[in-house]
């Protein structure tokens, strides 16, 4: 009888010690960044875009309080719906435009994002 309480005691504390991980749960990518005219976003956040053609495209943040370009990134994006992630926590500007344009310079999406 006491080696089987003994066992119990030795069994409860060695249950009572397992150490759980919660795991955050990603933030939900932004359907289609353009079709809205503002967003908020936080760090590593997906956000999806549509492009009519596949080809070279350029993505450009700009600070909406002195209008100087923060970011600048060439892609070649597939027709269709495209994803990708953005970055906010070396940004100092809470209140940005995001620009998508085209192969020769034509504005396809602009959009105001807010970062957390």
């Amino acid at each position: 009888m006491k080696k089987a309480l003994i066992v119990i005691v030795v069994a409860a504390l060695f249950s009572g010690c397992t150490k759980y991980e919660i795991e955050p749960m990603p933030p939900a990518p932004v359907k289609d960044i353009f079709s809205v005219s503002q967003s908020t976003v936080t760090n590593g956040q997906v956000f999806n875009f549509t492009l009519p053609n596949s080809g070279p495209y350029t993505l450009t943040l700009i600070d909406s309080m002195t209008n100087q370009v923060v970011s600048r990134e060439k892609i070649y994006g597939e027709a269709g719906l495209n994803t990708m992630n953005i970055y906010t926590k070396t940004i100092q500007s809470k209140h940005l435009q995001l620009v998508l344009t085209g192969a020769n310079d034509v504005q396809i999406g602009k959009t105001t994002i807010t970062t957390k």
